[in-house]
């Protein structure tokens, strides 16, 4: 429980000090977002590299996504992926409908009208 008070303040702190630069004109808005994504990507390849360093190789992508739905987003997250879809050509949709990380940010329904909808068969 502690870890993830410590992990989830981090994160906030990480976001925070992101856009906190870019209002004192230090970075562009869309730089912000930029180093956020690399930051996560560079984090998120480094989790997958330790965590796969002694299995076998994964055969297909299939393999893959259930090694991340399951695994990973397990020992991650505490929690299994709520649903994964895809639409057999190589785009796969993973939904956690209560990802920690997002929570916080709206606990309310007025950006549902926005958001897209995956048309997934």
């Amino acid at each position: 429980m502690a870890d993830e008070a410590l992990f989830l303040l981090l994160h906030n702190e990480m976001v925070s000090g992101v856009y906190k630069s870019a209002e004192q004109g230090e970075v562009e808005n869309g730089r912000c977002v930029t180093k956020l994504e690399s930051m996560g990507f560079r984090v998120g390849q480094g989790l997958i590299e330790r965590f796969t360093k002694d299995t076998a190789r994964f055969k297909d992508e299939l393999d893959i996504m259930k090694f991340i739905c399951k695994d990973f987003w397990t020992t991650v997250f505490k929690k299994q992926i709520d649903n994964l879809r895809t639409n057999h050509q190589g785009i796969y949709v993973l939904q956690d409908n209560k990802f920690r990380l997002l929570i916080q940010l709206s606990a309310g329904k007025q950006y549902l009208e926005h958001a897209s909808k995956a048309n997934f068969r």
